[in-house]
């Protein structure tokens, strides 16, 4: 009996390493090891994922497939990930092929409890309902004006006089922070017209603030574990499961009662310019769905604009003749707009015409978001067998990861300089007009039927915060403090981003522009420089 156990053992470990060996040699980009996969791989370079997949993408011509649990069964459905960056592919997954390509049943049981059936956890019909409904507020001149209102109060009541009180004091102070609290404040009065207030005097807590964000944090944990290891916990209410219970029974009772507050209101006549307003002026919704509504919104919009606004900041520091470009294009702005007193620049917010006008400032935007997109990774589902333009097989029931922070630096796509920070690459050949590239080489703002409703919002409101910002203060990295990328769904900076707060000089901004005037020549790019963080 013992000599056929072993001889059963000894064939079914002889099966496994010809069917391994099989396995692995259809396989590209990184070491995949018997029963756990590409998973030491991953372990090894988590404190640079994004760059480590970078690298495999380069090492395999923008397209590689590899498996996370080498056992038969699994390692060509739920274990198999085809990871890519490539443009076409990108079109093929995110628009050609858009209806085999969902979210997925894992994406969707993760924020389940937080984010319900909403725009952003939902596919198919759901989905499209709530799309279309979404993308007729988004389109309406309302919207933008209620964003710069919540942005403009924001910026001039909260944010600037903290940083003049750090200028005075000469501390430092983390920018990212800063940003974070100020695009929560916004959001929030943006999608349920209520301002929590974080980035107040002090910077004070905020439960709904606090409780929404460790709700985040254990929906996105559930990622690291297998699906019955996260449901077993919740079922014993333990760990993080337990944390992500309560935090979702407070932000579910704060929102309530603004719910029904607002219904109450309305049917007095008030009236309300925010989402949650809109969407309840439209139809009739359960509290359900008008909840889930305003916390995907909020989800989407609270960490994206920070994010790519703190990674501006420090490209921006660190190449001085692109902050010079965007000083002297805003002084030609408001000096056609204001006239040539400094001061009158700075008594009021920006109009949506100014903003408008700064293209410099939007490229420079949008080559930090090339670099340093808010998203780095996202994947989705593969419901039925197909083949990618490049000719990769996916298999239904594995996945597709797409590199968003591949795609903005590969040579292939955007030439030798790939790795440099050039905001000229957005711009017209005279400078003056602003030329976006094509949504599948830039993913920053996601394609195809999916892409992103608030881009413009977005880019009202990173315009205003940076113009607001740079004409007033001078920032530099504070000395010692090391800029690291966090891995996490969201590109964060690792350690804040603590930075040295000056006043600008804005006369000798004026200056400068008249003596340009009075000498009118182009203005020559800003030298490119590689970065790396």
């Amino acid at each position: 009996m013992e000599v056929a156990t072993v001889l059963v053992v000894v064939a079914c470990m002889a099966a496994y390493v010809v069917w391994f060996t099989r396995l692995a040699s259809g396989l590209r980009g990184p070491r995949v090891w018997p029963v756990v996969g590409s998973l030491p791989g991953l372990i090894q370079h988590s404190e640079r994922m994004h760059e480590w997949i970078s690298d495999n993408l380069r090492g395999t011509g923008g397209t590689y497939q590899t498996c996370i649990c080498a056992l038969p069964g699994l390692a060509r459905r739920q274990g198999l990930v085809t990871v890519t960056c490539d443009p076409r592919n990108l079109e093929h997954v995110l628009k050609n092929r858009f209806d085999n390509y969902p979210k997925g049943p894992t994406w969707h049981a993760v924020f389940l409890d937080l984010l319900g059936d909403g725009i952003f956890n939902s596919d198919g019909d759901t989905w499209l309902f709530q799309r279309k409904t979404a993308a007729l507020e988004f389109t309406t001149r309302t919207l933008r004006t209620a964003m710069s209102r919540w942005v403009g109060h924001s910026i001039h009541l909260r944010l600037l006089p903290i940083l003049k009180e750090s200028s005075a004091k000469s501390t430092t102070v983390d920018l990212q922070d800063l940003l974070l609290r100020l695009t929560f404040d916004n959001i929030c009065g943006l999608a349920f017209g209520k301002d929590p207030e974080t980035l107040a005097q002090g910077l004070p807590e905020n439960a709904f603030a606090t409780a929404f964000d460790r709700a985040t944090e254990a929906s996105l944990r559930r990622f690291i574990f297998p699906e019955f290891v996260w449901r077993f916990k919740k079922w014993l209410q333990v760990g993080m499961e337990a944390t992500l219970s309560r935090s979702v029974a407070h932000v579910d009772c704060y929102l309530s009662a603004i719910i029904k507050a607002r219904k109450l209101e309305l049917r007095d006549g008030r009236n309300y310019d925010d989402l949650l307003s809109r969407f309840m002026k439209k139809g009739t919704y359960t509290d359900s769905f008008l909840q889930h509504v305003v916390l995907n919104f909020i989800l989407a919009g609270r960490d994206t604009s920070s994010v790519a606004l703190c990674w501006f900041f420090w490209l921006v520091t660190t190449h001085p003749a692109v902050e010079q470009r965007i000083l002297l294009e805003l002084a030609a702005v408001l000096g056609e707009s204001r006239g040539s007193d400094p001061s009158a620049w700075l008594a009021s917010p920006l109009e949506f015409e100014e903003i408008d006008r700064l293209v410099y400032l939007k490229a420079a935007l949008s080559e930090t978001l090339r670099l340093y997109p808010s998203v780095p990774e996202d994947s989705k589902y593969v419901m039925a067998d197909d083949v990618l333009p490049d000719g990769t097989f996916v298999h239904a029931g594995s996945s597709v990861t797409y590199s968003i922070y591949s795609a903005g630096r590969m040579e292939s796509v955007w030439g030798h300089d790939c790795l440099e920070y050039r905001p000229d690459r957005w711009l017209s050949p005279d400078g003056k007009r602003f030329e976006p590239h094509d949504s599948f080489k830039f993913v920053a703002f996601n394609a195809g039927p999916r892409v992103c409703l608030g881009k413009d919002l977005a880019y009202l409101q990173m315009k205003s915060i940076a113009a607001a910002l740079l004409l007033r203060h001078r920032l530099r990295v504070a000395p010692g403090h090391r800029v690291e990328q966090k891995m996490s769904l969201t590109l964060f900076m690792k350690n804040g981003l603590r930075m040295d707060v000056q006043d600008r000089d804005l006369t000798a901004m004026a200056d400068e522009l008249r003596a340009t005037q009075q000498a009118p020549e182009v203005v020559a790019p800003a030298k490119a420089v590689a970065v790396t963080a």
